[in-house]
């Protein structure tokens, strides 16, 4: 292996991170390298922790310098944007065991125009959709995959991984295991995705189940067919997802130069991205690198807002609905399974969750991508969110804003497709842009030219 691809010395004694129950009541620490996705004695989620006192031996300079040193370099396994934070994810893990396709590091965006038309000149776009399958949850997957093919490689039960899925974590659960040699099985509910998003784990070789049902009706059946522990569970319900989603914070406040945004806006269904988003910028504050916290904002689609229905009474209870039909089918989930983390990320960041509809979303989208975007629609629910709160003055115009995009909007052409065609339901393409069939006849060419730039 060339010199510039091995590993460098860890900036810390490898140390044992362990499962912990999210919720008080259980004292008892877990190895990440066990079956387990929730305390046996609350039954609440589990989280991992991390040795603070150990990773404290440095100070904020160290591990910034640190950091930058290795993101986006040749050297194995820091390059990953995931993978240069290795101390603060997976401390223990074999560098023979990191599967990693050098995710993260993805662009941030300053929505230069978009902002201008809003009224919001600092307003920047995450776009985690360029990343190996094309959606954030690369991230975190890099992660459970290298974790449980260190399980196997010392002599764990699992043969096997699964998760359900609306689309972008099937990609990503097949891709990733695909390249560590583990079996996949995906629970897809049928025709509730797109065909780009279902032929992604079909050309990986994952063994793809489409169920007669919806999202949640899928979580249920992985939730009782990865009892059995031969099959590892690797939805966001697994803690090992959300130490890899955690890094995309943490990779903001870094291309900022480590100043904190005023604001964070990020689409949510199952609840496991905000919760670990909040989770790594409260790691950025517990080592002294970061001294505020962004304000968060929950953004969801208004016919599948269980999460909003919870804010309005203030979460006083857990709101579970039957999603409806969503243009946002990736966040079409009545029963989020991580609500608890992110009660917790909203209210300890100040934060709000917000819903908008099929025609607000639909129209952000296509006003985003007038200006050079390419916005997959719950990219969409972000933006029109955004938005929202920019026109109510929630958000003051002079205040950093961040959106991110979990996904590339070429995972949903018949989207976009059907939102210039003028046939999506429930959206009035305000933006649609058709194309003009005309003979080839230079003067009717130039005729039509001539007409378009004058409007």
């Amino acid at each position: 292996m060339p010199s510039s691809l091995e590993s460098s010395t860890p900036a810390v004694k490898p140390y044992h991170a362990t499962f912990r129950s999210f919720a008080p009541g259980d004292p008892n620490e877990y190895s990440i390298y066990d079956v387990i996705y929730r305390s046996p004695i609350t039954g609440s989620l589990l989280e991992v922790r991390h040795d603070l006192d150990a990773l404290r031996q440095h100070s904020p300079d160290y591990w910034k310098q640190l950091i930058a040193s290795r993101a986006g370099t040749t050297q194995w396994p820091y390059g990953s944007g995931v993978w240069a934070m290795r101390e603060w994810v997976a401390p223990d893990l074999r560098d023979e065991n990191v599967v990693s396709m050098y995710e993260g590091n993805t662009n941030l965006f300053w929505a230069r125009r978009l902002g201008e038309q809003i009224g919001l000149p600092d307003l920047w776009v995450k776009l985690s959709g360029n990343s190996h399958t094309g959606s954030f949850k690369d991230l975190g997957m890099t992660v459970l995959v290298s974790v449980v093919k260190q399980m196997i490689e010392d002599g764990s039960p699992v043969r096997a991984v699964a998760a359900a899925s609306t689309g972008d974590t099937s990609a990503a659960l097949a891709a990733y295991a695909a390249y560590a040699g583990i079996p996949a099985i995906i629970f897809l509910p049928q025709g509730k995705v797109s065909t780009a998003q279902l032929i992604q784990p079909v050309a990986n070789g994952a063994h793809v189940l489409a169920l007669d049902t919806d999202f949640d009706g899928c979580m249920r059946i992985v939730q009782e067919v990865t009892e059995d522990k031969s099959i590892y569970l690797a939805n966001s319900m697994n803690s090992l997802r959300i130490e890899g989603q955690k890094t995309v914070g943490i990779e903001i406040v870094r291309q900022f130069d480590w100043e904190v945004p005023d604001w964070i806006v990020m689409p949510v269904g199952n609840l496991g991205n905000i919760s670990a988003l909040y989770k790594g910028l409260k790691l950025l504050m517990e080592l002294g690198i970061t001294d505020k916290m962004p304000r968060l904002v929950a953004a969801q689609a208004g016919r599948a807002n269980p999460f909003y229905r919870s804010y309005l009474n203030s979460f006083k209870e857990k709101v579970i609905i039957q999603a409806d039909p969503t243009l946002a089918t990736a966040i079409q989930i009545g029963n989020p399974v991580s609500y608890v983390k992110a009660v917790q990320a909203i209210e300890e960041s100040n934060g709000l969750v917000e819903q908008v509809t099929e025609h607000e979303l639909a129209n952000a989208a296509a006003i985003a991508d007038r200006t050079g975007m390419y916005a997959c629609p719950h990219t969409g629910v972000a933006l029109a969110v955004m938005m929202k709160l920019v026109r109510r003055g929630v958000i003051p115009k002079q205040d950093r804003v961040v959106v991110i995009s979990t996904a590339h909007g070429l995972k949903f052409t018949a989207f976009k497709v059907g939102y210039h065609e003028g046939d999506l339901p429930g959206v009035e393409s305000q933006f649609a842009n058709p194309p003009v069939y005309l003979p080839a006849d230079a003067a009717i060419v130039k005729e039509t030219i001539a007409r378009k730039l004058d409007l």
